[in-house]
């Protein structure tokens, strides 16, 4: 006769598994507490902010939808977004082309001493932005810098560069050129990822280095392509640290960026209110480009095993 003292109770097995569900939120809590703090309550507090007129030293004062109205009849609102989208026009393209070329001569095994070469063009991608747009206001001097003064020696007067307005934003476009090594090390590692196969195929085939570029190459590096276009897009639109070093926006605005003009309205003006409003627009912009690009890469963008 068994009795209910004598049965062994059983053991459940759900107390593990909830005790490692503890341990992992236990360990990443400092990670939570940083994206709650630092992330997510400062987005959701700007949308609100947006709405009110607030300086930072009364309490926010609600307005409705004033502020994105007012963008209607600001000029450096416009001027800024005009300035940001000419910018993005001129970089995207050649940091895309620029990159690949460059990827496309690190992607070459044969040469010798390439990998010292690698090191040297990536390096310029991870340097303080302060120190190298500082370097490139030295090059850029009209009148002791190292670009005019090489020019002047062939009999060429150069231009004012970063105090004309009609070449202070080349002359920043000019100098974004320094980090094309990030682009062309993203390149490399989708090159590298090209099976030979494919251009011993094409050989076989009857193709020269250019055909096997264009039915190759390009083909297969068009997810690298997809990506890098979009992390360009939004970096681009994203510009900052150049502008305000190199000009603080000036000569007359003509590098008045967007998020420059948006920090000047926040911490300079103090108008909080107009500045959140001016993030969401932003954030806006950003996300319609990032979803045309999306959307676009189903028309041109081609992955191995995919069915078509």
């Amino acid at each position: 006769m068994h009795t209910a003292a004598s049965t062994p109770r059983p053991r459940r097995r759900w107390l593990p598994v909830r005790r490692e569900t503890l341990t992992f939120y236990l360990l990443i809590s400092p990670w939570l507490i940083g994206l709650l703090s630092f992330t997510l309550i400062p987005i959701v507090a700007s949308l609100g902010f947006s709405f009110t007129r607030w300086d930072m030293l009364s309490p926010p004062e609600p307005i409705g939808l004033r502020n994105y109205a007012r963008m209607l009849d600001d000029r450096l609102f416009w001027q800024s977004l005009s300035v940001t989208v000419h910018y993005t026009l001129m970089y995207v393209p050649s940091e895309l082309i620029g990159g690949l070329l460059l990827a496309l001569l690190m992607n070459q095994v044969s040469t010798r001493g390439i990998r010292i070469f690698r090191t040297i063009y990536y390096m310029p991608s991870v340097l303080s932005g302060v120190a190298f747009v500082v370097v490139w206001m030295w090059l850029f001097h009209p009148e002791a810098g190292l670009i005019n003064a090489t020019l002047a020696m062939v009999g060429i007067r150069g231009p004012r560069w970063l105090v004309d307005p009609n070449t202070a934003l080349t002359a920043l476009w000019i100098m974004s050129l320094w980090g094309l090594g990030r682009t062309a090390v993203i390149y490399l590692a989708g090159l590298r990822g090209i099976p030979r196969e494919l251009y011993e195929a094409a050989a076989i085939d009857g193709a020269g280095t250019w055909q096997s570029f264009l039915r190759v190459t390009l083909p297969m590096l068009t997810p690298t392509i997809f990506f890098n276009l979009v992390l360009s897009v939004i970096a681009t639109f994203q510009t900052f640290t150049s502008a305000f070093v190199a000009t603080n926006g000036g000569p007359l605005d003509s590098t008045l960026f967007f998020v420059l003009y948006l920090y000047r309205k926040a911490f300079q003006e103090f108008q909080m209110g107009y500045a959140s409003a001016l993030a969401w627009v932003l954030f806006v912009i950003i996300l319609a480009l990032t979803l045309v690009i999306v959307r676009s890469g189903r028309w041109w963008v081609y992955y191995e095993g995919e069915d078509r």
